[in-house]
């Protein structure tokens, strides 16, 4: 799609308006010939106030035969052999989507000496695996992996992909969907097929006040990238699939990139797999008051956990910041404390099994999805919980 110049329709008089109408100055005109320039940010106001005819906008219509991609894939995104665990919750999603169209399940797994991980993945649910295994992809690189990745779809045409949107499937996933001209949906919550075999990506829009639905019926392959601990991971039973090793040919191996050295960052813990959580939020009145969620994070060997504004004042890292623009949790137990429960919030920690909300205003948000709520003053609510938990003389 674009702007489209009619020079046999504008002389000087109908460009120096043309160059007026332009808010961004991206408009020019020498030798006879208007020429936009890279200034330009798509507002048409030159093709809906210009000289009739002028300037026109086109869009290009793309069409597919859809019978033609076949198969949900999944990204199997590995690190030393081990299956990054989205890639395993995303095979379960991909079953579930696959039982709609009735279409293979299909996994890109890219490394080297990874056959251990393929054998792994078909455990799961995974009909084929397409396993590109070469020394060259032993690390990651992203011109190497981005072809290997190309080459897989070009080859197998799956009708949708689905990538974890960890730092690697964040880099990976844009660059190869820009290389097949194909569209990408970020950070979905929701993913839903039809049987036609448009996924309908779902994700938050408007800061989190909305939920977009975005398909893609035109084009093929549907890119997505998912967020960890948003699906569930599925059972691991017998395998019964195959895996395919792909021909790795030398320009495939070809990059710009050449890493000098690795240095390994400390471990370091994530509330991404926390199973019990405490959560503070702008109901906590001051940054020393941290020590009383802390308290309760040890008595039941839980992770502290905030809510954005306790970032942006410095009192917590942003790691440790649950919703839309933080980490996505699923604890077996998370407990809130001054929380009002906003959409961005909401979202990142709705798949939790048990919610345990502490809140002085009866009308909060966090109320409706919470399983059990107490309305009061989280500095009387907390020191109480902790003095029954202390005369019982046992570990919450």
């Amino acid at each position: 799609m674009g702007l489209v110049i009619h020079n046999e329709k504008i002389d000087r008089a109908a460009a120096e308006k043309l160059m007026a109408l332009c808010p961004f100055s991206a408009i020019g005109y020498e030798g006879g010939k208007l020429s936009i320039g890279a200034g330009c940010r798509m507002c048409r106001l030159c093709v809906k106030k210009g000289p009739s005819g002028a300037v026109t906008f086109e869009e290009e219509r793309r069409g597919c035969d859809k019978s033609a991609w076949t198969g949900i894939a999944v990204f199997a995104e590995q690190r030393g052999g081990r299956i990054h665990p989205v890639s395993l919750e995303l095979a379960g999603k991909a079953r579930e989507l696959a039982r709609v169209t009735g279409h293979p399940v299909l996994a890109l797994l890219i490394g080297d000496g990874v056959g251990n991980a393929a054998e792994e993945l078909l455990e799961y649910g995974i009909d084929k695996v397409y396993l590109y295994d070469d020394p060259a992809f032993r690390d990651f690189l992203i011109s190497p992996y981005a072809a290997a990745f190309a080459d897989f779809i070009e080859k197998a045409k799956p009708s949708s992909i689905l990538v974890g949107a960890t730092s690697l499937g964040r880099s990976l996933a844009p660059k190869v969907a820009a290389r097949v001209r194909a569209g990408l949906t970020a950070d979905c919550t929701m993913l839903e097929m039809k049987e036609n075999t448009d996924l309908v990506q779902i994700r938050p829009a408007f800061g989190g006040n909305i939920m977009a639905q975005i398909v893609t019926p035109n084009t093929r392959p549907q890119f997505c990238t998912v967020r960890y601990k948003i699906f569930s991971s599925p059972e691991r039973g017998e395998p019964h699939g195959e895996t395919v090793r792909m021909p790795v040919p030398e320009e495939m191996k070809a990059g710009r990139t050449e890493i000098i050295k690795i240095l390994k960052k400390p471990e370091e813990t994530d509330i991404s797999d926390a199973e019990t959580i405490v959560a503070v939020g702008r109901g906590l009145r001051s940054k020393e008051d941290l020590a009383l969620a802390e308290k309760l994070c040890s008595l039941l060997h839980a992770r502290l956990a905030c809510t954005r504004p306790l970032v942006e004042a410095g009192w917590l890292d942003a790691k440790k910041q649950i919703g839309l623009s933080g980490r996505t949790v699923k604890p077996k137990l998370i407990i809130t404390l001054g929380i009002s429960g906003s959409v961005q919030f909401a979202a990142g920690m709705r798949g939790a099994d048990r919610i345990i909300a502490v809140n002085s205003d009866p009308d909060a948000p966090i109320f409706s999805i919470a399983h059990h709520g107490i309305v009061g003053d989280l500095y009387e609510v907390v020191p109480a919980l902790l003095k029954k938990a202390e005369e019982a003389g046992h570990v919450l």
